[in-house]
Protein backbone atom coordinates (compact mmCIF):
# COMPACT_ATOMS: atom_id res chain seq x y z
CA UNK A 1 0.00 0.00 0.00
CA UNK A 2 1.19 3.52 -0.80
CA UNK A 3 1.78 6.24 1.68
CA UNK A 4 -1.41 8.09 0.06
CA UNK A 5 -3.23 4.94 0.54
CA UNK A 6 -2.26 4.35 3.94
CA UNK A 7 -3.03 8.04 4.78
CA UNK A 8 -6.31 7.73 3.05
CA UNK A 9 -7.29 4.99 5.03
CA UNK A 10 -6.46 6.40 8.77
CA UNK A 11 -8.83 9.07 7.17
CA UNK A 12 -11.90 6.91 6.80
CA UNK A 13 -11.21 6.16 10.44
CA UNK A 14 -12.28 8.85 12.69
CA UNK A 15 -10.71 6.90 15.62
CA UNK A 16 -8.07 4.83 14.33
CA UNK A 17 -6.57 3.85 18.10
CA UNK A 18 -10.38 3.29 19.54
CA UNK A 19 -13.43 1.14 18.44
CA UNK A 20 -16.47 2.91 19.35
CA UNK A 21 -18.66 1.20 21.65
CA UNK A 22 -22.17 1.66 23.55
CA UNK A 23 -23.55 1.21 27.02
CA UNK A 24 -27.10 0.67 27.45
CA UNK A 25 -28.90 -0.64 30.51
CA UNK A 26 -32.33 1.17 32.46
CA UNK A 27 -31.93 2.50 36.19
CA UNK A 28 -34.97 1.90 38.63
CA UNK A 29 -34.91 4.11 41.86
CA UNK A 30 -36.86 4.29 45.03
CA UNK A 31 -37.47 7.67 46.59
CA UNK A 32 -38.36 7.99 50.02
CA UNK A 33 -39.12 11.64 51.40
CA UNK A 34 -41.69 11.77 54.45
CA UNK A 35 -42.35 15.58 54.87
CA UNK A 36 -44.62 17.75 56.68
CA UNK A 37 -47.72 19.59 54.96
CA UNK A 38 -49.28 22.46 56.40
CA UNK A 39 -52.23 23.86 54.47
CA UNK A 40 -53.84 27.52 55.14
CA UNK A 41 -56.45 28.37 57.88
CA UNK A 42 -59.13 30.58 57.43
CA UNK A 43 -60.16 32.51 60.21
CA UNK A 44 -63.27 33.91 58.96
CA UNK A 45 -64.29 31.80 56.02
CA UNK A 46 -67.35 34.03 55.61
CA UNK A 47 -65.34 37.85 54.85
CA UNK A 48 -62.47 35.59 52.88
CA UNK A 49 -63.84 32.33 51.20
CA UNK A 50 -61.03 29.78 50.11
CA UNK A 51 -59.43 30.45 46.87
CA UNK A 52 -60.00 27.48 44.41
CA UNK A 53 -56.08 27.25 44.42
CA UNK A 54 -53.19 28.19 47.09
CA UNK A 55 -48.95 29.07 46.29
CA UNK A 56 -47.20 26.23 47.52
CA UNK A 57 -43.75 26.84 49.33
CA UNK A 58 -41.50 23.77 49.57
CA UNK A 59 -39.22 24.01 52.10
CA UNK A 60 -35.67 22.56 52.62
CA UNK A 61 -33.57 22.08 55.78
CA UNK A 62 -30.20 22.43 56.70
CA UNK A 63 -27.99 19.01 57.20
CA UNK A 64 -28.28 18.59 61.00
CA UNK A 65 -32.03 18.23 60.35
CA UNK A 66 -31.35 15.02 58.26
CA UNK A 67 -32.88 11.72 59.62
CA UNK A 68 -36.04 9.87 60.50
CA UNK A 69 -37.34 12.04 63.07
CA UNK A 70 -39.62 14.50 61.64
CA UNK A 71 -39.80 16.57 64.80
CA UNK A 72 -36.36 17.99 63.23
CA UNK A 73 -37.88 19.74 60.04
CA UNK A 74 -39.65 21.73 62.73
CA UNK A 75 -36.72 23.16 64.15
CA UNK A 76 -35.99 26.44 61.77
CA UNK A 77 -37.86 28.52 58.95
CA UNK A 78 -41.50 28.64 58.33
CA UNK A 79 -41.81 24.87 59.77
CA UNK A 80 -41.08 26.34 62.93
CA UNK A 81 -43.19 29.50 62.65
CA UNK A 82 -45.94 27.35 61.78
CA UNK A 83 -45.84 25.00 64.98
CA UNK A 84 -45.56 28.16 66.72
CA UNK A 85 -48.77 29.76 64.81
CA UNK A 86 -48.20 31.75 61.99
CA UNK A 87 -50.83 30.84 58.84
CA UNK A 88 -49.29 31.37 55.51
CA UNK A 89 -51.25 31.96 52.87
CA UNK A 90 -50.01 29.02 51.05
CA UNK A 91 -49.38 25.37 50.78
CA UNK A 92 -45.90 24.63 52.83
CA UNK A 93 -44.12 21.28 52.19
CA UNK A 94 -41.47 20.73 54.39
CA UNK A 95 -39.63 17.18 53.56
CA UNK A 96 -36.46 15.43 55.35
CA UNK A 97 -33.37 14.36 53.66
CA UNK A 98 -32.10 11.35 54.74
CA UNK A 99 -29.16 10.98 56.73
CA UNK A 100 -26.32 10.65 55.25
CA UNK A 101 -27.29 12.36 52.11
CA UNK A 102 -27.89 15.68 50.44
CA UNK A 103 -31.12 16.84 48.61
CA UNK A 104 -32.17 15.02 45.45
CA UNK A 105 -33.03 17.74 43.00
CA UNK A 106 -35.14 15.22 40.83
CA UNK A 107 -36.14 13.45 44.11
CA UNK A 108 -37.92 16.94 44.95
CA UNK A 109 -38.88 17.52 41.79
CA UNK A 110 -40.90 14.35 41.74
CA UNK A 111 -42.64 15.48 45.14
CA UNK A 112 -43.67 18.36 43.87
CA UNK A 113 -45.42 16.87 40.48
CA UNK A 114 -46.93 14.79 43.17
CA UNK A 115 -48.11 17.63 45.87
CA UNK A 116 -49.26 19.61 42.62
CA UNK A 117 -51.28 16.81 41.51
CA UNK A 118 -53.10 16.18 44.25
CA UNK A 119 -53.69 19.56 46.13
CA UNK A 120 -55.05 22.42 45.54
CA UNK A 121 -52.30 24.36 44.36
CA UNK A 122 -51.51 27.25 41.81
CA UNK A 123 -49.01 26.01 39.65
CA UNK A 124 -48.65 29.47 38.83
CA UNK A 125 -47.02 29.87 42.00
CA UNK A 126 -44.80 27.36 43.28
CA UNK A 127 -41.82 28.84 45.34
CA UNK A 128 -38.54 27.16 46.58
CA UNK A 129 -36.42 27.70 50.03
CA UNK A 130 -34.23 26.59 51.81
CA UNK A 131 -31.33 27.01 54.42
CA UNK A 132 -27.18 25.98 54.73
CA UNK A 133 -27.81 22.23 52.78
CA UNK A 134 -31.14 22.95 51.75
CA UNK A 135 -29.88 26.89 50.51
CA UNK A 136 -27.80 24.36 48.33
CA UNK A 137 -30.64 22.58 47.27
CA UNK A 138 -32.93 25.47 46.52
CA UNK A 139 -30.30 26.91 43.76
CA UNK A 140 -30.05 22.92 42.59
CA UNK A 141 -33.56 23.02 41.99
CA UNK A 142 -34.21 26.11 40.76
CA UNK A 143 -31.96 26.38 38.12
CA UNK A 144 -32.93 22.66 36.68
CA UNK A 145 -36.10 23.35 36.66
CA UNK A 146 -36.55 27.06 36.39
CA UNK A 147 -39.42 26.44 34.05
CA UNK A 148 -41.85 25.25 36.86
CA UNK A 149 -40.84 27.49 39.23
CA UNK A 150 -41.71 31.14 40.01
CA UNK A 151 -38.96 31.75 43.01
CA UNK A 152 -36.15 30.88 44.67
CA UNK A 153 -34.94 31.83 47.87
CA UNK A 154 -31.45 30.39 48.74
CA UNK A 155 -30.22 31.46 52.04
CA UNK A 156 -26.61 30.90 53.34
CA UNK A 157 -26.06 28.11 50.33
CA UNK A 158 -24.42 28.07 47.44
CA UNK A 159 -24.02 25.97 44.37
CA UNK A 160 -22.15 25.49 40.93
CA UNK A 161 -21.87 28.27 38.57
CA UNK A 162 -21.99 25.54 35.60
CA UNK A 163 -25.78 25.17 36.28
CA UNK A 164 -26.15 28.67 36.02
CA UNK A 165 -24.57 28.64 32.29
CA UNK A 166 -26.44 25.30 31.17
CA UNK A 167 -29.74 27.20 32.18
CA UNK A 168 -28.98 30.13 30.52
CA UNK A 169 -28.47 28.30 27.37
CA UNK A 170 -31.43 25.41 27.09
CA UNK A 171 -33.78 27.51 29.25
CA UNK A 172 -32.71 31.05 28.89
CA UNK A 173 -36.14 32.48 28.88
CA UNK A 174 -37.40 30.42 31.83
CA UNK A 175 -34.27 31.75 34.20
CA UNK A 176 -34.54 35.06 32.74
CA UNK A 177 -38.20 35.31 34.20
CA UNK A 178 -37.10 33.60 37.30
CA UNK A 179 -37.13 35.65 40.45
CA UNK A 180 -34.62 35.19 43.09
CA UNK A 181 -34.00 36.62 46.28
CA UNK A 182 -30.48 35.13 47.65
CA UNK A 183 -29.69 35.82 51.26
CA UNK A 184 -26.12 35.27 53.47
CA UNK A 185 -24.32 36.19 56.53
CA UNK A 186 -20.70 38.31 55.74
CA UNK A 187 -19.54 36.80 58.99
CA UNK A 188 -20.48 32.88 57.54
CA UNK A 189 -17.83 30.42 58.95
CA UNK A 190 -19.76 27.53 57.35
CA UNK A 191 -21.04 28.43 53.91
CA UNK A 192 -18.26 31.47 53.14
CA UNK A 193 -20.47 34.71 51.54
CA UNK A 194 -18.52 33.89 47.98
CA UNK A 195 -20.76 31.27 47.37
CA UNK A 196 -23.86 33.21 47.39
CA UNK A 197 -22.03 35.98 45.31
CA UNK A 198 -20.69 34.10 42.72
CA UNK A 199 -24.16 31.94 42.06
CA UNK A 200 -25.59 35.94 42.27
CA UNK A 201 -22.97 36.82 39.78
CA UNK A 202 -23.32 33.96 37.40
CA UNK A 203 -27.14 34.71 36.85
CA UNK A 204 -27.05 38.27 36.05
CA UNK A 205 -24.73 37.58 33.89
CA UNK A 206 -27.03 34.96 32.14
CA UNK A 207 -29.63 37.48 31.80
CA UNK A 208 -31.74 36.73 34.82
CA UNK A 209 -33.44 40.02 35.57
CA UNK A 210 -35.54 39.38 38.36
CA UNK A 211 -32.44 38.72 41.40
CA UNK A 212 -32.31 40.45 44.31
CA UNK A 213 -29.22 39.60 47.26
CA UNK A 214 -29.27 40.68 50.80
CA UNK A 215 -26.15 40.78 53.17
CA UNK A 216 -26.51 41.28 56.24
CA UNK A 217 -23.07 42.49 57.52
CA UNK A 218 -22.80 41.38 61.17
CA UNK A 219 -24.70 37.72 60.60
CA UNK A 220 -22.35 34.46 60.50
CA UNK A 221 -24.08 31.54 59.67
CA UNK A 222 -27.79 31.70 60.81
CA UNK A 223 -28.45 34.06 58.07
CA UNK A 224 -32.20 32.62 58.18
CA UNK A 225 -33.73 33.70 61.54
CA UNK A 226 -33.60 36.88 60.72
CA UNK A 227 -35.12 36.36 56.94
CA UNK A 228 -38.05 34.01 57.32
CA UNK A 229 -38.86 37.00 60.09
CA UNK A 230 -39.33 39.09 57.38
CA UNK A 231 -43.30 39.93 56.65
CA UNK A 232 -41.51 41.35 53.19
CA UNK A 233 -39.89 37.95 51.92
CA UNK A 234 -43.90 36.64 52.24
CA UNK A 235 -44.99 39.38 50.53
CA UNK A 236 -42.58 39.25 47.40
CA UNK A 237 -43.36 35.69 47.03
CA UNK A 238 -47.06 36.05 46.69
CA UNK A 239 -46.06 38.53 43.97
CA UNK A 240 -44.03 36.54 41.92
CA UNK A 241 -45.83 34.20 39.25
CA UNK A 242 -44.93 31.72 36.32
CA UNK A 243 -48.29 31.57 34.46
CA UNK A 244 -46.71 29.42 31.45
CA UNK A 245 -45.65 26.74 34.03
CA UNK A 246 -46.06 23.17 32.85
CA UNK A 247 -46.99 20.53 35.37
CA UNK A 248 -47.75 16.89 34.81
CA UNK A 249 -51.36 16.01 35.47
Amino acid sequence: MSVAAARCAEAAEPFPRFRAQKFETRLTRHVHLPYLLALPQLRNQAAAPAPARWPLLLFLHGAGERGNDLSRVLRHGPPALVQQGTNFPFILVAPQCPDGQRWDAEALMALLEDCVRRLPVDPARVYVTGLSMGGYGTWKLGLLYPERLAAIVPICGGGEWIDVRLAGREKADALRSLAVWAFHGARDNVVPLNESERMVNALKESGAQKVRFTVYPEADHDAWTITYQKAELYQWLLEQSRPTAAWPQ
